[in-house]
């Protein structure tokens, strides 16, 4: 009898889901073309998961707009449905950040790949969210400058999954995180409305919900645009391999560096 429940119980949670899948796709059909609308099995199962594969969950509907508009209508759209939609980047993190949800929509930012702008002169770049974070500072070489946070995965991570997680990387013992690197936001709430954060200018009034949006993966708002700031590139890099009989010493000796107001710091690297 337990047995017989829990198989009865099994097969109406996947007719539900069959019929959600339907409704979902049929209202997004309209929205989206043809390509970038993903709902069968061998097409939503490469976006299970995130680089934190020990997790998966295949999504219900896997939606990869190509314009603002599209991003706007299909939230609006899954608003209105009561359904959830998680954002997801080029799917690197290693923190489940772009988990999906069994009964809600993948939203991929891939297609947003575009450097709208680079500034040399106020030492900004305004980008897509999908543009490579290593692609920024490709584009800037040119100017001597560069885009410092450097996660481990900068090859392939998009600056808006870097905006999403607040990432960060060697560099940013000098530079900071994401958080200190960005200048403005613009992205879509969950209803689908609007909203920018941050200013083109150094410093804005009001409260930094900036700050607030970086690192809170997606939950506030659905990241499309975002304004870097651009470092120049150092003049000189060396690195340098130093040994210790004590760890306490190690630590001593790295605190001491970091401390001496005459050193330019460069970023360390510690093998």
């Amino acid at each position: 009898m337990f047995t017989h429940t829990i198989a009865q119980a099994s097969t109406e949670s996947g007719t539900h889901k069959a019929e959600l899948q339907t409704k979902v796709v049929q209202a997004l059909k309209p929205l989206l073309p043809a390509h970038a609308l993903l709902y069968q099995l061998e097409d939503t199962v490469p976006y299970e998961c995130d680089g934190l594969t020990a997790y998966r969950e295949r999504p219900l509907v896997v939606a990869l707009p190509e314009t603002e508009a599209q991003v706007a209508a299909v939230l609006r759209t899954c608003h209105a449905l009561n359904v959830a939609v998680v954002a997801r980047g080029a799917g690197t993190g290693l923190s489940g950040g772009a988990m999906p949800h069994a009964l809600g929509v993948t939203m991929s930012l891939a297609k947003f790949n575009r450097i709208l702008k680079v500034d040399p002169l106020s030492r900004t770049a305004v980008v897509q969210a999908g543009v490579r974070n290593l692609a920024i500072s490709e584009a800037a070489a040119p100017f001597g400058l560069y885009y410092a946070p450097d996660p481990s995965s900068q090859i392939a991570c998009t600056i808006g999954g870097n905006v999403a997680e607040n990432s960060g990387g060697v560099h940013c013992l000098k530079y900071g995180l994401t958080v200190h690197n960005i200048h403005k936001v613009k992205g879509f709430t969950m209803s689908g409305e609007a909203i920018e954060f941050g200013a083109d200018a150094l410093d804005v009034s009001g409260l930094d919900l900036l700050s607030v949006l970086i690192g809170s993966e997606g939950m506030l708002a659905v990241t499309t645009e975002v304004t870097v700031k651009l470092v120049p590139k150092p003049q000189l890099a060396r690195c340098i391999m130093a040994s210790f009989d004590d760890i306490r010493k190690a630590g001593d000796a790295v605190a001491a560096i970091i401390a001496w107001p005459q050193l330019v710091l460069m970023p360390l690297r510690w093998f």
